[in-house]
């Protein structure tokens, strides 16, 4: 069975991440798969844009596009990569890669690599086609998160993020053409988390498929392993005397991050829990230069952003609690890291968290509720059962996230498919 597996980028973004993970783990467990990305890093992906023209191609596209909601938008760049139209792309259906593949697996290929005529053209060789969906985008008309807006369990229209007001808009433009593109060959959706399940479930895009089913990332608990926590401070110039409180994200400006609850949090925690925030120091890791370190009532260590796997391990091992304060997700694979390390996290109900935080492991606040999250941290931390809790969520990804348990439901499903 040959499997290629398609994402945009190949390491840039938590859906890349998870790709390439399930990529090695279906390898592990005897798959021939492997992945197609627009511009490849190193040679464990394939790079469909090998050439000056379709690296020049592939920008296009993506600035193409840009430009298109941009003006569509009132020439506002609020909202510029909330939304993705894919009305320019690469057309991948002559290459090697695809044209072996026995299943073709889409992941997240928007900003300028598969365009919707793209996947009209994959669908139209015959060959079963498996999308994993990473966010909203293949149910809705344009957006990546709707949010509050259920217009796409009709048709989309008025869209939000353009700021429209017309039913017929490009949000609706695009959801018909999506409409038409589903109807000509059978799509196998796979979300990643079961709240994203019932949102898709809801898409009038996918009222006439039986083919949504869930199966979360994969992680590879061989490597995300609890270490000495004193050992991975000293590695990393950390306090062993403290207790580190652990933040990041790639890009923490993105307001869906919730940098400012996650500010408000700390505030809250320093005033009502004084004893305990004498031993509190703040470790973040990613884009967060927009964050003003010295307004924190905590001493903070930035980490900057982290391309070596080793090290991210260690900032896992070392911190004492995860907090995870996204508005937006769906399962987030720092949290699933963490948790592997032995590390508790908290984060707000919204998403796929809450299937995998719970009281045992970590601690799950109300939506956007800063005073519960700081409740949350201060009951992680102040714990005299921490240890069962450090347990408890390492036990959470073995039994559900590991490589196995996940490649094996994935082949079940390429099974079925190529059975039919």
């Amino acid at each position: 069975m040959k499997v290629l597996l398609v994402n945009t980028s190949e390491h840039r973004g938590g859906a890349a991440i998870a790709c390439g993970r399930l990529m090695q783990a279906l390898r592990r467990s005897g798959v021939d798969a492997r992945m197609l990305v627009a511009v490849n890093d190193d040679s464990d992906a394939i790079g469909y844009c090998d050439t000056p023209y379709k690296r020049w191609l592939y920008k296009w596209a993506f600035l193409w596009e840009r430009v298109e909601i941009f003006t569509q938008n009132g020439l506002s760049r609020a909202n510029l990569f909330a939304v993705s139209t894919a009305d320019t792309g690469q057309n991948i259906t002559s290459h090697p890669a695809v044209q072996e593949a026995d299943i073709i697996h889409l992941h997240w290929v928007n900003q300028g690599f598969l365009s919707l005529s793209a996947l009209q053209q994959i669908l139209s060789l015959g060959k079963p086609v498996v999308w994993t969906m990473h966010d909203m985008w293949p149910t809705t008309g344009i957006c990546h998160h709707a949010r509050t807006c259920d217009r796409y369990t009709d048709s989309c229209g008025q869209c939000m993020f353009l700021n429209s007001t017309h039913d017929h808009d490009l949000s609706h433009r695009t959801f018909v053409r999506k409409q038409g593109i589903y109807s000509t060959a059978p799509l196998h959706f796979v979300t990643c988390s079961a709240w994203l399940r019932n949102l898709a479930e809801r898409s009038a895009l996918l009222k006439s498929s039986d083919t949504v089913c869930n199966i979360p990332n994969p992680i590879d608990t061989q490597y995300f392993v609890p270490g000495d926590k004193s050992d991975a401070r000293r590695t990393l110039r950390l306090p062993e005397d403290k207790k580190l409180i652990l933040f990041g994200a790639v890009n923490a400006a993105d307001k869906r991050k919730g940098i400012d609850y996650f500010i408000d949090t700390l505030r809250i925690l320093h005033d009502r829990n004084y004893s305990l925030s004498k031993k509190i120091e703040l470790v973040v890791f990613g884009s967060t230069a927009h964050m003003a370190m010295e307004s924190l009532p905590y001493r903070c260590t930035s980490m900057g952003y982290i391309t070596s796997p080793e090290t991210m391990r260690d900032i896992y091992r070392a911190a004492d609690v995860y907090v995870t304060p996204s508005l937006e997700e769906n399962l987030p694979n720092t949290i699933m890291e963490a948790m592997a390390c032995g590390t508790p996290c908290v984060g707000f109900d919204i998403g796929g968290i809450p299937e995998m935080i719970n009281a045992t492991n970590g601690y799950v606040a109300q939506y956007k509720d800063a005073a519960d999250m700081a409740h949350g941290i201060a009951n992680v931390l102040d714990d005299d059962n921490y240890p069962s809790k450090s347990k408890a969520a390492r036990e959470k990804v073995i039994t559900e996230y590991g490589e196995k348990a996940v490649a094996s439901r994935y082949i079940s499903l390429y099974r079925s498919l190529l059975d039919k």
